[in-house]
């Protein structure tokens, strides 16, 4: 096994996690249960594809996936701040509505019901190993961002203030609402990030391409303990989990069912090991009242 070539593949998988995963922080952290960030991958991986194959640029289909990811966001947001409804199962709503919004609109728009047409991505170069691709830096750079914006600014203290201590930042004149609305929009547009790499890197939309990575994330958020930085060691962790199941795929020594389940097996026995220590945001989940 190389080790230049495990490493490498193992960024690369990792930056859907890692988009996804500070956007979930973010959420998690302003009091908002981020159970939709799978939807709000598939929506922008879609949305993605969508733009590029109308305009053929790559960068308009960046701008739709946010796009896409945003309008999900946003009704996850109005469901559980201006409703107050029950974040698990708005969750669990927007995941399935994802599903079946991206599956009627790629019968509608491109006649198939499992994968679009290719279209234009980025990279591309054979001897880059995906690194030309710019979508994968700004993946590597968002962790150190959204810890700088957590740590070093008003509103990432009002963030915290809001999923920590909500009365009292209400008391100085913080409205909690208008962070969490803000705080769930910016975590729709990071995780649609994480699907548009996968659909660009792709080149096409396949149906429920995510395959469960969002999920993965929010169990990411959970094991860094809501933290940006150990957020992402866990995205890197479950990406190399990954990468081992992949080369080992064409290893006859253990059955390939149980290579499969090494990425799934880690993740449990991850979060079986530390989220009985793990103290979430205090207001996390808890509607305002």
């Amino acid at each position: 096994m190389n080790p230049i070539s495990f490493v490498t593949q193992m960024i690369r998988i990792a930056i859907p996690y890692l988009f996804a995963a500070s956007g979930g922080v973010i959420a998690e952290r302003s009091g908002i249960v981020s159970l939709t960030l799978e939807g709000f991958m598939l929506s922008g991986a879609f949305a993605a594809v969508l733009g590029t194959s109308y305009t053929g640029s790559p960068w308009v289909g960046v701008l739709c996936g946010i796009i896409g990811g945003l309008i999900f966001a946003m009704i996850h947001a109005v469901a559980t701040i201006r409703y107050r409804a029950d974040q698990v199962v708005v969750g669990v709503a927007i995941n399935l509505l994802a599903i079946g919004v991206t599956r009627f609109f790629l019968k509608l728009f491109f006649a198939s019901s499992s994968n679009s047409p290719r279209v234009a991505g980025f990279g591309g170069n054979i001897r880059a190993n995906g690194f030309d691709n710019p979508l994968l830096w700004i993946g590597i750079l968002v962790a150190p961002a959204v810890t700088f914006m957590f740590y070093h600014t008003p509103f990432g203290l009002r963030i915290r203030a809001a999923g920590e201590h909500p009365d009292a930042a209400e008391s100085v004149g913080v409205s909690v609402k208008r962070v969490r609305y803000i705080a769930v929009a910016l975590s729709g547009m990071l995780a649609a990030l994480g699907g548009v790499y996968l659909a660009l890197d792709q080149h096409q939309f396949t149906d429920q391409m995510t395959a469960g990575r969002g999920f993965i994330a929010i169990s990411a958020v959970i094991f860094g303990r809501w933290d940006p930085v150990r957020a992402a060691g866990a995205c890197l962790l479950f990406a190399a989990a990954e990468t081992l199941q992949i080369q080992l795929q064409g290893s006859h020594a253990i059955a390939s069912q149980f290579i499969e389940m090494i990425p799934y097996v880690l993740t449990i026995i991850a979060l079986a090991g530390v989220v009985g220590r793990a103290v979430p945001p205090a207001a996390l989940g808890k509607a305002e009242a």
